[in-house]
């Protein structure tokens, strides 16, 4: 039984023995958090084991005596996808509270669980790390029977929350926040990975916005990646009458004030100096009489 988390072990204590058992696919279950929080396999993670064949299946899963998967969850989903009937895996005796910590630490890869659904699950050990506190405080002495924390002993649990999710206190509680009051299509974004627990939560300040910005990002971001595709498949160096700035600027000055309100103006996060536009743009730029294609 670990009776102080101020360091939580990042490998299993020797007196955790293991065994190599096979398991049928059906038997074997993700952690209760993972359903609560709807934590899934995102389909970038199957595809590569995919590739890898019957390959994939021969390392072992890692999990508990009741067939909570500790590692391996996207083997175990692609098995579930492929009809795989069983798989190796290796059984620990943990109790409850020890494989979520391990799990947890086990998770820290850059492959592994972000930072947002480590905190959610780390969250579900609040209970346990509250208990423990009052076990602290009653073996110092303090406070004997009584069933309330104080500040410190507060912060202290979030700070054992951090700890074992291997983030800061302060996103501790900012994801505390978010799972309290942002909306469900935020969560959703969060989960996936697609913004930053920093991002959502200055979101917040203004909660009737919050899809408007999630809308907006996901448009700039779509557009970022588009420019940087075309940047990488379509650059090519100016050729006869090509694309020289003192073309453009003639170009530009010929446009009549209606076609220039026209053309949306969008500033871009890529490296170097590069003017880029559309299409459209161009052929518009064209019938100037300035630009040639």
């Amino acid at each position: 039984m670990i009776t102080t988390l101020a360091n939580p072990p990042v490998a299993l204590p020797d007196c955790h023995h293991d065994r190599l058992i096979t398991c049928r696919v059906d038997e074997l279950q993700p952690h209760p958090g993972y359903l609560r929080h709807r934590i899934a396999v995102p389909a970038s993670q199957l595809s590569p084991l995919a590739e890898l064949g019957d390959l994939v299946f021969r390392e072992p899963l890692f999990i508990t005596r009741d067939r909570t998967i500790l590692d391996g969850y996207a083997r175990w989903e692609l098995a579930r996808k492929q009809d795989h009937p069983t798989l190796p895996c290796l059984e620990y005796d943990l109790s409850e509270e020890e494989a979520l910590i391990w799990l947890l630490q086990k998770h820290r890869r850059s492959n592994g669980l972000n930072d947002f659904n480590r905190i959610l699950l780390a969250m579900e050990l609040e209970p346990w790390f509250k208990q423990q506190a009052r076990f602290n405080q009653q073996l110092g002495g303090q406070r004997k029977g009584s069933s309330n924390l104080t500040e410190a002993d507060r912060l202290d649990v979030r700070s054992e929350i951090a700890v074992v999710a291997g983030v800061s206190t302060g996103n501790v509680s900012k994801v505390r926040q978010l799972a309290s009051t942002a909306h469900p299509d935020l969560l959703e974004a969060l989960r996936a990975g697609e913004i930053s627990i920093h991002r959502a939560s200055l979101w917040l300040q203004r909660p009737k916005q919050q899809l408007e910005q999630l809308r907006l990002y996901r448009n700039l971001s779509g557009i970022t990646r588009t420019v940087n595709t075309l940047l990488q498949a379509h650059c090519r160096p100016a050729q006869n009458g090509g694309l020289d700035l003192q073309r453009i600027a003639g170009a530009l000055a010929a446009m009549t004030p209606e076609q220039k309100e026209a053309v949306l103006i969008e500033e871009v996060n890529i490296p170097g100096s590069v003017l880029l536009f559309s299409r459209e743009f161009r052929h518009a730029l064209t019938r100037q009489g300035e630009f040639l294609p």
